[in-house]
């Protein structure tokens, strides 16, 4: 588990009844996260797992646009400088 992360159990039969492995359960989930306006972009795509270019790809597949603000900007900004990635 990453440093910081926190647990959440999801019930087998759960996954199974979805059809869905883990990895699509947290992209669905960083998806709706995402266009409910709760993640910005970067954060929803760490969650997601995936690429920014990816992550990108697939909203413009459910037909999501990037809404990407300044302030999600430097959200994102900060975040990457906390990593030590900027």
């Amino acid at each position: 588990m990453a440093k910081g992360a926190v647990a959440l159990e999801i019930p087998r039969d759960v996954l199974y009844t979805s059809r869905m492995s883990l990895d699509d359960l947290r992209k669905e989930l960083a998806i709706h996260l995402f266009e409910e306006g709760k993640l910005s972009l970067g954060k929803a795509k760490e969650l997601a797992g995936i690429s920014l270019w990816e992550f990108q790809q697939l909203l413009g597949s459910r037909g999501i646009s990037v809404h990407y603000d300044v302030e999600e900007y430097e959200s994102d900004l900060e975040t990457l400088k906390e990593l030590n990635r900027l």
